[in-house]
């Protein structure tokens, strides 16, 4: 019987981070483990138990990891061609890239690259999108819950920190503070303290927003299936897995035009406003509420778009790029 082969899935975010990375990671492990052993690390050292391939979320912060895997190769402490893949996120692929050498080297080291948006690819060179995979993530389907009649509830998903712009949502409360129909609430630790503050001084301000704090993945799903719509204004974007619990809930989503939400919901998607346009937004809120066709049909372009984030689909991308490096099939 032949040995069954072992995969390191380093991520710079663990449980305690409740951040996309560490969702991404732990799904990852789950449906790679049907094929190979799999552990997850924070880091990978040379001196660290050996693997059959390495799987690296995140290429700045994961470059040290990395760095030793190649280094460990070319020592023989792994087998040869023991294959690293590193996965792109948001700050890597629309920021590190352009700036930051240890990206830079990292995607020169790697054997494969993955991109979590149909247009990730189009931001690197030549040479890197030669070796490059669109996987896109997923997340098991849930049904709409009953919302309010009275008021429209919006959501903002998001920790707290520059990339994920909390203040174009802040911006648009304030816009819509004589609304009593329109309502937002938000989701996110306050990774960024002055971002926090500003949260909190709204929310004494303006009590049709709130400021939920952190909150733990199976009640964040529930509220995003409870909302009316999905507000997304990031600045930077890998490809966000909260828009696709969104689309996967039949819940509309509201989102800023970057590639990394066009790269999940579509050029033709209604639901864009301009990044950092906070009237924009707040119009699209008023929309969402006056307008009794808008939310239905952004729920029918969700619906178009379901399939293509169901789990089976993002098992099948992942072993198709481990397996076609490992020289084995699924």
């Amino acid at each position: 019987m032949s040995r069954r082969r072992s995969i390191v899935i380093v991520t710079p975010a663990l449980a305690d981070a409740n951040n996309g990375n560490w969702q991404t990671a732990r799904r990852w492990a789950r449906m790679l483990g049907t094929a190979y052993r799999v552990r997850l690390a924070a880091r990978w050292s040379v001196g660290d138990e050996p693997a059959d391939a390495l799987v690296a979320l995140h290429a700045r912060r994961s470059a040290a990891s990395i760095a030793a895997w190649v280094a460990a190769r070319a020592e023989g402490r792994l087998a040869p061609g023991a294959p690293l893949v590193v996965a792109l996120t948001g700050t890597d692929l629309y920021r590190d890239i352009d700036t930051d050498a240890d990206a830079q080297r990292s995607l020169a080291l790697a054997d494969a690259l993955v991109v979590l948006n149909t247009l990730g690819a189009r931001r690197l060179d030549a040479a890197a999108r030669a070796k490059c995979h669109t996987v896109l993530q997923s997340c098991c389907a849930r049904r709409a819950l009953p919302k309010p009649a009275g008021h429209l509830r919006a959501l903002m998903v998001g920790h707290l920190r520059e990339e994920k712009d909390p203040r174009t949502g802040f911006a648009a409360a304030r816009l819509l503070a004589h609304r009593a129909d329109l309502r937002l609430d938000h989701i996110g630790r306050a990774l960024d303290p002055a971002l926090g503050a500003e949260a909190a001084a709204l929310q004494a301000q303006h009590p049709r927003y709130r400021w939920l704090g952190g909150l733990d993945h199976g009640a964040t799903r529930r509220r995003i299936q409870a909302a009316h719509v999905l507000v997304h204004p990031s600045r930077m974007e890998g490809g966000a897995h909260v828009v696709i619990e969104a689309v996967r809930s039949g819940t509309p989503v509201l989102a800023s035009r970057i590639d990394g939400n066009l790269g999940l919901l579509g050029a033709d998607w209604s639901g864009y406003f301009p990044p950092g346009d906070a009237v924009a937004l707040a119009r699209l809120l008023e929309r969402a509420r006056d307008d009794a066709d808008m939310l239905p049909a952004l729920q029918r372009q969700a619906a178009a778009l379901a399939d293509a984030y169901a789990p089976e689909a993002e098992a099948a991308a992942l072993h198709r790029v481990v397996a076609g490096l490992l020289g084995a099939d699924r």
